[in-house]
């Protein structure tokens, strides 16, 4: 009978080492799931436990007016934030020159990132409201946080062109393409999945966000449903009405309200925004499939 061959010390070492790191990893992710399993279950039970028909209701005893409003101030803000983001990151990674004015622009971009939302509430307010000599509106609260959204687009968009193989655009030139087909064509459908990610962390900030739009999209909401004119202040699809959303239908609630079914409320909330950013992620992980599909059997048709 042979004799087993005895392992190294050092490589015994390492793979002790190994196998420590690769428990500690699974516990921390085996907690970490615990911690959002139980968060999202503390929710949902509070909000279950308390649930009334009449909390869903498109009136001010209910937050189906919230509910829309925060759709539609997301739509507004991606609106304005998707082009400016990935055309800024399409502009760094493809254009732009190595030199000063790069350095300027990236810096601007990551300081934008890092400042907080309260701060951008005020500038909202006093550009957006005060300059202007309007009122709290839902545009002005899109135009806020926007602001917030556009550098993480223009990031994600500038680090997912670069990190594409510089086969991509070689082999687009190479057939006679363009500067902008092999863009538009090639490379922006090669790295759709990351700029999905970027819109879909994008969404979530505008959804979850409450400092900034207390300055600029209000906190009251009033919408006749059947109003047909879209300049009415009333109106649901009027952006320059104020609108309260349901982060900050989830703060009045909790803080300010002296209605007996604010906590309901509150609960309620939370949940149905949770319900909307998953909702909305699913969403977007779709689209990007159904849009890599197409972009493979377009290349794989030989055509541009």
């Amino acid at each position: 009978m042979k004799a087993s061959k005895a392992i190294p010390g050092p490589r015994r070492r390492a793979l002790s080492t190994d196998r420590l790191v690769t428990l500690g990893l699974h516990i921390l992710a085996g907690a970490t799931l615990l911690l959002l399993v139980g968060f999202v279950g503390h929710i949902a039970w509070s909000a279950l436990s308390e649930f009334k028909p009449e909390l869903l209701a498109f009136s001010p005893t209910g937050i189906g007016n919230q509910f829309f409003n925060t759709i539609y101030l997301v739509f507004l803000a991606l609106l304005i934030s998707i082009p400016l983001g990935i055309g800024a990151g399409i502009y760094m990674a493809e254009y732009a020159t190595k030199g000063k004015a790069q350095k300027i622009m990236r810096i601007s971009i990551e300081t934008l990132s890092s400042l907080p939302s309260i701060v951008l509430g005020l500038f909202g307010y006093l550009v957006f409201i005060i300059m202007t000599n309007s009122q709290w509106n839902l545009f002005a609260g899109a135009l806020t946080v926007s602001i917030l959204t556009l550098p993480l687009i223009a990031t994600i968009t500038e680090d997912a062109l670069r990190a594409l193989p510089a086969s991509y655009a070689k082999g687009s030139y190479g057939l006679g393409a363009t500067k902008w087909q092999t863009i538009s064509r090639v490379l922006i459908p090669a790295a759709f999945p990351a700029i999905i990610t970027g819109i879909i962390l994008a969404a979530g900030r505008v959804f979850g966000e409450a400092a900034a739009l207390m300055f600029t999209a209000g906190m009251s909401t009033d919408i006749n449903w059947a109003s047909t004119d879209i300049t009415s202040p009333t109106n649901a699809f009027n952006p320059f009405r104020s609108g309260e959303t349901l982060s900050l239908q989830i703060w009045a609630s909790r803080s300010e309200s002296l209605d007996p079914n604010a906590s309901a409320m509150a609960n309620l909330s939370a949940l149905v925004l949770l319900a909307l950013v998953f909702t909305f992620s699913i969403g977007a992980r779709a689209l990007s499939r159904h849009l890599n599909r197409k972009n493979l059997e377009t290349t794989n048709n030989g055509n541009f």
